[in-house]
């Protein structure tokens, strides 16, 4: 195991409300994290969502990416869906360049593109999509205003870091706090999440940032790959109690960061 300690960050996933029915508070989330990442449409948001989402988060200085899905609102994208490697960069522009109209009418660069849900999924099992995912942060770039390019958010030691690297995509590493994995260390991706008790949470976030392991569902620890220095940690706006969940996560955090000497 790795002596090298974790710098650790907050993401949550937001703007997933619709027309007048409302999920997650994205008003007091933005109070307790460090990047979102707002839907743009297809597995949910609109555009007086999308750019309410971008006023709270310039109004916290909370970094913002894009959450692009399948294009699946009853299923709210958490339903694998046959495409090709073509068909994705089209689906992922159409909706990065929605998100990115509200970002410049408020002032705001992109700092990310993370999928959402099931392609989420499938982008990190196969390279040819990750590489039409990944690429699509490529297309959005100003090197004049961001030198260093838009980041792609994923799962470290997928496809997802593999194609970040070949095109020279900066690459933000995620762990899902709310989220579980398997005993082999793959993240179960499920339609409604299962509830996991916050102090459970909390552990889980310690012992990755502290001692680089994964907790999985069989209770066993899986490394995190040595070639990592720092992660995201994500927690749901659709979780049950999530602006709880998610200030209890940034207190570790912050913490942890402290005891490394990150801050």
């Amino acid at each position: 195991m790795s002596s090298k300690l974790l710098k650790g960050t907050v993401n949550c996933d937001m703007g997933e409300s619709f027309s007048i029915y409302s999920v997650g508070d994205d008003e007091n989330l933005m109070k307790t994290i460090h990047l979102a990442n707002i839907a743009c449409g297809f597995h949910a948001g609109d555009f007086s969502v999308m750019n309410q989402a971008v006023i709270y988060a310039k109004e916290n200085n909370v970094l913002v990416g894009a959450h692009p899905s399948l294009p699946d609102l009853q299923g709210f994208g958490r339903r694998e869906m046959a495409i090709q490697p073509d068909e994705l960069a089209s689906c992922f522009i159409y909706q990065v360049g929605a998100l990115n109209g509200f970002l410049k009418r408020h002032g705001l660069l992109m700092n990310h593109i993370k999928p959402h849900g099931s392609v989420y999924g499938q982008t990190s099992r196969d390279i040819e999509l990750a590489r039409a995912a990944v690429g699509v942060a490529k297309t959005f770039n100003d090197s004049a205003a961001q030198p260093g390019g838009i980041a792609f958010m994923g799962l470290p030691g997928t496809a997802h870091q593999q194609a970040a690297e070949e095109l020279g995509v900066p690459f933000i590493a995620e762990w899902f706090a709310d989220l579980n994995y398997s005993p082999e260390g793959k993240l179960l991706i499920t339609k409604i999440h299962e509830h996991i008790p916050t102090e459970e949470i909390c552990t889980r976030v310690r012992t990755l940032l502290k001692s680089r392991q994964v907790t999985t569902t069989s209770g066993s620890l899986l490394p995190m790959s040595d070639d990592i220095s720092e992660v995201s940690i994500c927690c749901h706006s659709d979780t049950k109690g999530a602006v709880e969940i998610a200030q209890a996560v940034k207190a570790v955090v912050e913490q942890c960061n402290r005891e490394a000497g990150f801050v």
